[in-house]
């Protein structure tokens, strides 16, 4: 998959569970199993991060890769990822069995993304470095 599909596919993920939460923070965050508040206000901060990443991720690949791009993709991704398989692991969370399955499955779409997307880019530099090599050899 190349760059561009992959910031469409990582900015979808985000817009789509950034919108949700921005508009139905209490009953997404009910349906989904993952801890609640007293208030919606932090699922719909939270929706309102993921739905910023998001477009940001759309700007840059409509602009073609110039400030975000792939490596802030990455960073962003694997950070929360990691950060959530903390909590799971860690955090004495009391989640019923679906809240435990939905965010386990949020941890693999995050760090599965951002390896692809990690992978992608460590093969386009080595792709581009050989094709730089190969052009001073010719010379």
């Amino acid at each position: 998959m190349r760059h561009s599909g992959l910031l469409t596919l990582d900015a979808v993920i985000n817009l789509l569970l950034g919108l949700l939460l921005i508009v139905f923070p209490s009953p997404v965050v009910s349906t989904l199993g993952i801890p609640s508040t007293d208030s919606a206000f932090y699922p719909s901060i939270l929706g309102a991060i993921l739905f910023g990443i998001g477009i940001a991720l759309i700007v840059e690949r409509v602009r073609g890769f110039s400030g975000l791009g792939l490596a802030g993709a990455i960073s962003i991704n694997m950070s929360g990822g990691l950060v959530l398989a903390a909590w799971l692991i860690f955090g004495q969370l009391n989640l019923p069995l679906r809240g435990k399955v939905f965010l386990w499955g949020l941890v693999l779409v995050l760090v599965g993304v951002s390896s692809l997307e990690l992978f992608a880019d460590i093969h386009s530099r080595h792709t581009q470095q050989t094709h730089e090599t190969k052009r001073y050899d010719i010379e």
